[in-house]
């Protein structure tokens, strides 16, 4: 069992229809067609979304994509249209709005890993590959890959697991010539925001990347290079072997599975409200990582 501890009821705004509420984001859509995404402090943690908030997390999300977006613009284009905010909206979705275009969406997750960690270390362990693809032996968790890899994932619905899949199957789901080029994008997005994040003093482990269709050209949708869709680790204390700090959701993973939290994950209880520490670290965290990326104060 998982999903919404207590799932938000959607604001009401004229002109605007309700789309869907998921994890993060609640989607609308105005009477041009276009679709306005609006970014949550809600937190997911282990397939549910938890009853505590992270003050500024929406902020943080919606602002670090618009500048990575920004950064990635000469590779790809991205689904934003306007951060102007629709007649009617309440005042608190300010900073974390985005008027987009509405896409064919790919229905792949596009995860580029350069370090084994997650559900990709899991799997190496078990066979030495990852998504299929052969590893050498000898890496532990936190281990740079000789190459960056393109390891797709089939897109879950709210409460189940995104599941790993091979490129084979990617292509048999959507064609040759778009799995190609979801996985040349995929890389070379990867391999810009890595170097970028390095300059920065910053790992990006791995990330995930989603793709829409508008008209014949692969987009770039949703959200890019977050603390939500990334593993950011200080490259300082980097030490493969074991966990490494990160500037994700890791510290609500690690309370949550913590005694002190009481919370069974393999139970059926929704686990508990975040205590006020874990809540502020948390968010010192998001905006740690926005301020060290871009170089801006965050305010």
């Amino acid at each position: 069992m998982s999903g919404f501890v207590e799932k938000p009821e959607p604001v009401e705004v004229p002109g605007l229809t309700h789309l869907h509420t998921g994890k993060v984001r609640d989607l609308y859509q105005n009477a041009a067609g276009e679709l306005i995404m609006v970014a949550s402090d809600r937190m997911s943690a282990y397939d549910w979304v938890l009853p505590s908030k992270i003050p500024d997390k929406g902020r943080v999300l919606t602002q670090l994509s618009l500048w990575w977006f920004d950064q990635l613009s000469d590779l790809a284009a991205d689904h934003v249209l306007s951060t102007e905010l629709p007649p009617g909206a309440p005042a608190d979705w300010a900073g974390r709005t985005l008027v987009c275009k509405s896409l064919r969406m790919v229905p792949v997750e596009c995860v580029a890993r350069g370090y084994l960690a997650g559900s990709g270390l899991v799997e190496y362990r078990k066979t030495r590959t990852v998504c299929g693809l052969a590893l050498p032996e000898g890496l532990d968790d936190g281990s740079e890959l000789p190459a960056p890899i393109f390891t797709p994932a089939t897109k879950a619905a709210v409460g189940d697991h995104d599941e790993n899949v091979s490129y084979e199957e990617v292509a048999r789901q959507v064609g040759a010539e778009t799995a190609a080029h979801l996985r040349q994008l995929t890389l070379g997005l990867y391999a810009r925001a890595r170097d970028i994040a390095r300059e920065r003093g910053l790992i990006l482990a791995d990330t995930k990347f989603e793709f829409g269709f508008d008209g014949d050209t692969l987009t770039l949708a949703d959200e890019v290079l977050t603390p939500d869709s990334s593993r950011y680790w200080p490259a300082d204390q980097w030490q493969p072997g074991r966990p490494q700090p990160s500037f994700d959701k890791q510290y609500v993973r690690d309370w949550l599975t913590s005694p002190a939290s009481g919370w069974d994950r393999a139970g059926e209880q929704p686990p508990p409200a975040l205590p006020q520490e874990v809540i502020e670290r948390t968010r010192a965290k998001y905006i740690e990582a926005y301020e060290r990326l871009t170089g801006l104060s965050w305010s």
